[in-house]
């Protein structure tokens, strides 16, 4: 049973006159990795922005649970149903790892007795442990702080993880890391995560590869 379900999913600009996603049905299962390619310009931000609520669609619709992504309240969605990682990880530089994860607990208004219990527990999933956990941001690695926002992600138990070029800034075995993180996530805790990446390398850790091409998705 899909968890997100696009039904003639539609996008435009300029008045209507240009369709950057025509029409698009697909769905997504927990369990499993997605990728989502296509050169630039074809609609995969865009695509990423409407599925994580930050967009709505010119035509159609979007179904979480089988739920009208437009009947659910969009900040409920983002900050407990859903999880966005992005590239520049936005995470706050003056506060440490641990506080990162913490924060995240608070926005998403968890009434949690045992906050650092649960933020460690979060990063030492994605293996980030030791002092780490209690360094600021500036003080630790591109993959380390990737680890960092995925922990952030993971510490309200979103479905759905979505990840924006979550690679695009890390060397070839930092991101083959991160990568395994995803596909453990996929299998073992059974989150639903999709992707958008140029890099195959990334769309070949994913369980089904969707292209996006003059509109539509392959």
């Amino acid at each position: 049973m899909s968890i997100l379900k696009l039904d003639n999913l539609t996008y435009s600009y300029d008045g209507g006159k240009k369709n950057i996603l025509n029409g698009i049905n697909l769905e997504f299962e927990k369990g499993k990795i997605y990728a989502i390619i296509g050169k630039s310009g074809e609609g995969k931000t865009t695509t990423l922005s409407l599925l994580s609520g930050l967009t709505s669609p010119t035509k159609g619709h979007i179904y979480y649970d089988d739920k009208d992504l437009n009947k659910i309240d969009k900040y409920k969605y983002r900050s407990k149903m859903v999880g966005v990682i992005f590239q520049g990880y936005n995470l706050l530089p003056q506060l440490t790892a641990e506080e990162n994860v913490i924060l995240a607990l608070d926005l998403a208004g968890k009434k949690i007795k045992h906050k650092k219990e649960v933020a460690k527990n979060a990063l030492l999933s994605v293996e980030l442990g030791g002092d780490k956990v209690r360094r600021r941001i500036l003080k630790l690695s591109g993959g380390e702080q990737q680890r960092v926002a995925i922990a952030r992600t993971l510490c309200y138990e979103p479905d759905i993880i979505f990840a924006d070029e979550p690679t695009g800034n890390l060397d070839n075995d930092t991101g083959d890391g991160i990568m395994k993180i995803f596909s453990k996530l996929a299998s073992e805790q059974n989150k639903c995560v999709i992707i958008v990446t140029h890099s195959d390398k990334v769309a070949s850790f994913a369980d089904k590869v969707i292209t996006l091409k003059d509109g539509l998705a392959e």
